[in-house]
This record gives C-alpha cells, structure tokens and sequence, in this order.
C-alpha cells in the first residue's frame, strides 16, 4: 500500500498536464466510475482515485521525508500498478499531498496539507464513512499527528517503518555523527549543526567514515558511534544478517553514509533549523558513557575494541571532553510542538515496523509508553516483521496490517494478532503479492511473511 499511494503521487508530480489541472473548486459532485482527481490546494498539488463502487473508505496517504535532492521511491519496483488496482477495485478511495514545498521537514506544513484534501474530497466526492490515515518513514508520524490533532476527522492510523519520535531520531543521529567526528577526524573543521556549507560537512565526514571502515581501530570506533543509536550492522532485506565483526560494521557504514549523513547530517540538520526557527539538536548533558551501557550494541562494542586491540575506557573519555552542541530553546519547543506524537490515540493505531532498522523499533516501545501516559493501551497493536533495512515489507504484510486495523474499527475489538496467524493471513495472497524491495540491493525479491513476535529495546534519547 505505501508503494501504491506513492505511486500516485508521483504519478500527479509527472502528470505533464498538471498544471493546467482546475483547481478543486472545478469539482462539484462525483462522477460516476472510477475517477482521478488532481490539483492544487493552497500551494500543495493532491491526487485524488476513486473507485467504481466507492466501499466509503478513504485512505489518506502521506509520503516519507524527503530531503532536498533524495530520490523518490525507484520508478518500477515493486507491482504499484496491481496494488492500487486491487485497492481501487476492493471499493478503497486513495488520496495524498505533496505537501508544499515537497522536499524538507514539513511536518507543521503536511499536517494543514492533508486537512485540505479531507476537506476536498468530503467537498467533491463525499464524507467517509471512514477515513484512514496512513504513512510509511516520516509519513507515518504525520499521519500520527494529523490524528492527534483533528481526532473527529481520522478514524484510525496505519504507520509503517515510522521514527515516530522524529526529534529523538534527530538527536541520535546527531550523537552518531558526534562520535564520528570526535573519534575519526580529531581537529578537523567539520560542522555537524550550523554549518555555513552543510553538504561540504556531509561529504567530509563520509570521506572520512570510507577512509576508517578499512582499518581494525577505525571499524571499532564506528561500532561505537552506532551503538548511541541502538543501530545493528544488517542493511539488507535479502540476505542474512553478516556473522563477522568486520562485515557487520561494514553494512554499519553503509547505514551511515546514505543514512544518518546523508538525511540526518549537517544537510538535515539545517533543513530542519530552517523549518524550526533554529537549531533544535543538542547534546548537552549526554553521558556516552551511559549510553553505551544502555544500548543493546555494547557486547559488539566491546567485542570490535577487543579485536582491534583499543582502549575503550579512552575512547569514552574523549567523547566526555568534547565540546558540547547546544538546541535553540524556541527551535526545541517548535520540534516538542509540531513533530513528537504525543499518543493520545484518539482512534485506533496499527504499526508496522522491520525488527531491524536505521529508523530503530526503539521508536515503537517509546510509543506505547506515551500511549500508556497519554492515551488508550487498547487502541494500539504494534506488528514487526522480521526482516532488515527501512520499509522492507511486501504488500501482503502491509495490505494484512491494514486489515488488522479496519477490523478493529469496524467491530471494536481486535483480530488475533498472533504472528503465526497473521503470516497465515499472508500467505493466502498470490505470490505476485509477497515482493520485498530492499534500499541497499535496490530490486524487489520474493520474500515468504515475516510477522515475529519482538520486543524492541528502549530509546536511548527519546525528546521526552
């Protein structure tokens, strides 16, 4: 499903007759059959599908973060194609936003964004009878916050592969890349926040981080930086978890370089101070000393500073004495605001997330227990699927996960979410349905279900 709803977003950005596309106030009644809408609200181009025989379920879709310059989702993968037809022909309506400005941490804009296609849509087509909201990545959290904040207008939740608390997300990535520096480019001029060329700073630290993967000292230190993000070296859908040391941090590397640099580096750091008003990551008052024992990573830690033969105990004594970053107090209180979850579940939620990922389940743990403070434990059902890398689900997973949500809905009480059950729910879908596409190896693959039971450990630097 997130690959169906993308797909017709991006279907709406290339559609070359966009632009001349009437605005939503051209629409004034349904038209009979399946239909497609398109145009412009407030700035945000939408897309709008609607079935033959509209079932009076509206699925609203909101995309991942994209920073400025990373590709869309690849063109062709997966059966987007197949899947929305099957949506559309089980009588599902399908929605999205570009969102304005499209690219960037619009979390505070998406939220508005997607309000106005609820509004278009009752307007032009008609009032659901039950509106989902759902999102893969940081798609997900929005789809969590426009619950939260417009609870009559959203019937239930689906968030997939979610960093639900995108400003922890933020933070650990920021000591990741902290350590980095620290430990692998002692002196040199790279800034991780406010930097006058942040992409100079993404592409000096990824030199760096190649240059260190090739040593024993240098691999060691990288282990270390990961584990302040609880991040585990398996970084592909397709094959099994490495079993050595060095090829562990190897997929640890690659994590980082297309990951917590690339999207959470000095580039989105400044992406996202531009949206905040200022910097809003910090880590004042951390103790990595305490963080490593907190981490599930630290026996592999040790185990790579062993190898290496380094000092440990050194290593954590220079991350104490670094100079420290400090947030922008009206920048923390923007990202305390507008892209933390609060959990109050005003309707039912489904998560779905990989048991292994740079966005860690750890998101999912501090959930329920922000649920448990702030909302409703028996609205929430948190599915995992045994597998690495981000958003690594097949559409029968992810079409099962909806389910499991409307079920809910529907009836007030929830299905078995037993693993074995819902793999055997699954597997019932055609083979064609069963496809994995994996960000690392950049192809799809046949994979059987992989619903797991899992419980993930905490969040080691959750915004509250």
């Amino acid at each position: 499903m997130r690959r169906v709803l993308a797909a017709l977003l991006a279907a709406a950005l290339t559609t070359t007759a966009l632009a001349a596309t009437a605005g939503p106030s051209s629409a004034t009644r349904p038209q009979p059959g399946r239909q497609t809408y398109t145009g412009v609200i407030d700035g945000a181009e939408f897309k709008v599908e609607t079935p033959e025989r509209w079932n009076g379920t509206l699925l609203i879709f909101s995309h991942p973060y994209y920073p400025e310059g990373m590709p869309d989702f690849p063109p062709g993968h997966g059966n987007r194609d197949d899947t929305q037809d099957w949506l559309l022909e089980q009588g599902y309506a399908l929605a999205a936003s570009d969102f304005k400005g499209r690219t960037g941490f619009v979390v505070k804009e998406a939220v508005e964004d997607q309000l106005g296609v609820l509004d278009w849509f009752e307007d032009h087509v008609g009032k659901p009878r039950r509106t989902i909201a759902t999102g893969s990545s940081g798609g997900g959290s929005i789809s969590l916050l426009l619950a939260e904040k417009y609870p009559r207008r959203i019937d239930g939740v689906l968030a997939m592969c979610t960093p639900i608390d995108l400003y922890g997300q933020l933070n650990m990535s920021l000591d990741i890349n902290f350590a980095l520096k620290t430990l692998l480019a002692p002196g040199q001029d790279i800034d991780l926040v406010n930097a006058e060329d942040p992409a100079k700073s993404v592409e000096q630290l990824q030199a760096v981080l190649a240059e260190a993967v090739e040593s024993p000292l240098g691999r060691a230190r990288i282990a270390l930086a990961s584990a302040f993000g609880n991040v585990t070296g398996w970084n592909s859908a397709h094959d099994p978890k490495p079993v050595s040391v060095e090829d562990q941090i190897r997929a640890l590397t690659q994590i980082h370089q297309f990951g917590t640099l690339a999207v959470f580096g000095a580039v989105g750091q400044a992406d996202v101070a531009e949206h905040a008003g200022g910097n809003p990551s910090y880590n004042v008052g951390v103790d990595y000393r305490r963080q490593l024992a907190k981490s599930d990573q630290e026996d592999f830690v040790r185990t790579a500073y062993r190898e290496a033969g380094l000092d440990l105990d050194h290593d954590l004594a220079q991350l104490a004495a670094a100079p420290r970053i400090s947030p922008d107090p009206s920048a923390k209180r923007w990202m305390q605001r507008h892209a933390v979850p609060r959990g109050t579940t005003p309707s039912p939620v489904v998560t779905l997330h990989n048991t292994v990922d740079l966005a860690v389940a750890d998101h999912e743990r501090w959930y329920a227990g922000q649920v448990r403070q702030h909302g409703d434990s028996d609205r929430l059902r948190q599915l995992f699927v045994g597998r690495a890398t981000h958003c690594a689900f097949s559409v029968a997973e992810e079409l099962v996960a909806l389910q499991t949500l409307l079920t809910r809905i529907d009836t007030g009480r929830w299905p078995s979410t037993d693993p074995r059950r819902l793999n055997t729910t699954a597997e019932a879908f055609d083979e064609t349905w069963h496809k994995v596409f994996d960000f690392t190896a950049g192809g799809d693959a046949t994979r059987p279900p992989a619903f797991t039971t899992f419980r993930p450990t905490q969040l080691l630097r959750p915004s509250r």
